[in-house]
């Protein structure tokens, strides 16, 4: 057993951290936080490569004292809490002292700080938390925080950094959430040069959604306002046919902070009941304000969790407060007065009305003049019948228009079989008619015997030619010829189809099977899809498709471009979050799109680590998206092709783990009708 001792200091900071500063995007939050903290009213975040060279932050907060500037780089050292009792009641977003000792400890700070009542600023360098001295310098009012080369001396934390577009991404998300919750303060971020988000802080909510969200998101809300007890709520909210394919557009505050809270999404997504449409999710920005003693902010490093002291009041406070704006907003405006206008539509009524009352008399309307004459007015045409012919039937004489010709031999034959015969013929007008030809008479008919026998051979060769040629215009097979191939019956019988989602089936060993069409479609895509290792067939949209993500999202679509185009979508970045989309699965629909889109970024965030899991999670949704709905008017040959697939035992279980089919034996049935 090794001896007990105390770690080093610095190694102490490299582990404190590793707890703090996850990313750039974590520095951006703390400090961020620390100048609201201050009393700011403007803030400025610049960063380049996506933080990890540099970060800048600047406010005009309150500002720090020279004195003070090496004391507020010591682990544990706050102006926020002074007691114990300060725990129980925390009003400010930063408290425990443990930001600007974590980032100073992996990287090279710059602090400069001016109060307001100085002249003169001051400024402070900092190298793995080794502080340097301070040094008066000129710097306006506020403080101003250089990073640069972040993690520097922690190359095992370096490696996980992600693309510099995905961490600039993220950087833009936390300016976001953090503008949406203080919209009286101006935020502007600046990435690589380009100002990418700005904020008014004029104090309204709205406006800083605008701003923060896009205006396609802005339009779509409904305002939320209400309090129950000592619990307010306020905020927006989207309306239920703007629903998103993800909650990344679910934004949630807490006394100010952002939060991630199961109790505060699930008492939204309660109120969206039987509106929104399956599979899709409510977007919001909701601030919870509640007294301080009320929730414990103390339970989570980044401060992004919470704990309340009762969760009930809580989530019958979003939920009742949601529902009432949207039954508020489903109720139809009070519709406003039309205005006057010249051109007016009236009844006959209404213009004797009219004119009754201005004294006209109603045979003095003119058609107003025009400068072309009228056109003169024709009579309409009259049309008559075409003459009925009756249909007659014509008896044709035997003598026919023209006979045909005949050779000598079948003449003689004729002759001498003395037997009237018929050929087919036509008549002056096109008709097919049939003539009797019967042979003149004979002039001294000569002795039978004396009848060439070579006319006779020939002639019973002709019959018997004429007799074989009709046996095969009679287009009669030999029964040996006449075979039909007929496969055996398949030991099973769909039944039909119930509630447009369950197929009913029998087997041959009297079991009763309820099969859902969806999931059974869907995995038999996904297996069709995993099978096949070619890029998915796409189709060209006519108008390109623009997308806005939450900043994870967007960053995870432009990072992963290459494995989305070979599950069929082409995008391109847009700018500001959103991305243009050319180029859509050849399975998918046009209005389904963009909610494949951001639950392929959402499986694309979840499944970063393990390429082969992100592949088939991928795959899970293109098969939902392109397999048969349930509520769909499905043909019975499509329903009997799943049938097939469930009975030869070939799919079990959807992609997703639910089963496909559901078997009743005919015991259990009759057990539920007492019959056993």
């Amino acid at each position: 057993m090794p001896n007990i001792q105390c770690l080093p200091s610095h190694v102490a900071d490299l582990i404190a951290a590793g707890e703090v500063v996850e990313r750039p995007a974590s520095v951006v939050k703390e400090l961020l936080e620390n100048a609201i903290d201050a009393g700011a009213t403007a803030i400025v975040v610049e960063v380049e490569r996506g933080g990890l060279t540099y970060l800048r932050i600047t406010d005009n907060g309150c500002g720090i004292a020279p004195g003070e500037l090496p004391t507020a780089f010591l682990r544990h050292a706050t102006s926020k809490l002074r007691t114990a009792q300060d725990l129980a009641a925390i009003g400010t977003l930063g408290f425990r002292g443990e930001a600007l000792a974590a980032i100073s400890a992996v990287s090279h700070v710059d602090i400069f700080s001016r109060q307001k009542e100085s002249d003169v600023g001051a400024m402070l360098h900092l190298d793995g938390g080794v502080a340097g001295e301070v040094t008066e310098t000129g710097c306006p009012e506020g403080t101003t925080i250089c990073i640069r080369d972040l993690f520097y001396n922690t190359p095992a934390r370096m490696k996980f950094m992600k693309k510099d577009s995905a961490e600039g991404a993220a950087v833009h998300g936390i300016v976001q959430h953090v503008a949406l919750s203080h919209p009286q303060i101006s935020f502007k971020l600046i990435r690589d040069g380009s100002e990418v988000l700005y904020t008014p802080g004029d104090g309204k909510l709205l406006s800083a959604v605008y701003a923060a969200m896009g205006r396609d998101f802005a339009l779509g809300l409904v305002e939320v306002k209400g309090c129950g007890g000592d619990i307010a709520v306020e905020g927006y909210v989207t309306r239920p046919l703007n629903g998103h394919g993800t909650r990344g557009k679910q934004v949630l505050f807490v006394n100010g902070r952002f939060v991630k809270s199961q109790l505060l999404t699930a008492a939204l997504e309660e109120a969206y009941r039987n509106r929104l449409m399956k599979g899709k999710f409510p977007g919001c920005v909701l601030h919870v304000t509640l007294p301080p003693d009320m929730v414990d902010v103390n339970v989570h490093p980044a401060k992004t969790v919470v704990k309340f002291v009762s969760d009930k009041p809580v989530f019958d406070a979003v939920y009742y407060t949601v529902r009432s704006a949207l039954d508020a907003a489903e109720k139809p405006a009070e519709q406003e007065k039309p205005k006057e206008n010249f051109y007016r539509t009236m009844t006959v009524q209404q213009y004797r009305e009219t004119a009754a009352e201005e004294k006209k008399p109603l045979g003095s309307y003119s058609r107003p003049a025009t400068s072309q004459p009228a056109a003169p007015v024709r009579p309409a045409p009259t049309y008559s019948a075409p003459p009925v012919r009756p249909v007659t039937t014509t008896t044709y004489a035997s003598k026919p228009v023209e006979k045909p010709p005949l050779s000598g031999e079948i003449r003689d034959v004729v002759r001498q079989a003395g037997e009237t015969f018929t050929v087919p013929g036509r008549t002056e007008d096109g008709r097919q008619v049939t003539y009797e030809i019967t042979p003149p008479a004979v002039e001294k008919a000569a002795p039978v015997a004396e009848v060439p026998t070579a006319a006779v051979e020939k002639a019973a060769e002709v019959s018997k030619t004429a007799e074989k040629v009709a046996e095969q215009t009679t287009m009669e097979l030999p029964e040996t010829e006449q075979k039909v191939l007929q496969s055996a019956p398949a030991p099973w019988r769909m039944v039909g189809e119930v509630l447009k989602t369950y197929i009913i089936c029998e087997d041959d060993k009297e079991n009763v099977w309820l099969i859902d069409k969806h999931a059974a479609h869907e995995r038999v895509r996904f297996d069709a899809l995993k099978a096949n290792p070619q890029p998915l067939m796409a189709q060209t949209l006519l108008e390109p498709l623009a997308v806005t993500l939450a900043a994870e999202e967007y960053s995870a679509v432009l990072e992963h471009t290459e494995t989305l185009r070979h599950f069929g979508f082409d995008c391109e970045d847009f700018g500001d979050g959103t991305v243009l989309v050319r180029e859509i699965p050849a399975d998918i629909l046009t209005g389904d799109a963009a909610a494949t889109l951001e639950e392929l970024a959402k499986k694309l965030l979840e499944q970063r680590a393990d390429p082969a899991g992100a592949r088939d999670e991928l795959l899970h949704t293109m098969a939902c998206k392109s397999a048969i709905k349930a509520g769909m008017n499905t043909s019975p040959a499509e329903l009997a092709a799943l049938v097939e697939k469930v009975q030869a035992g070939e799919i079990a279980y959807c992609p997703h783990g639910r089963p496909v089919a559901v078997k009743l034996t005919k015991y259990e049935i009759e057990k539920m009708f007492k019959r056993a």
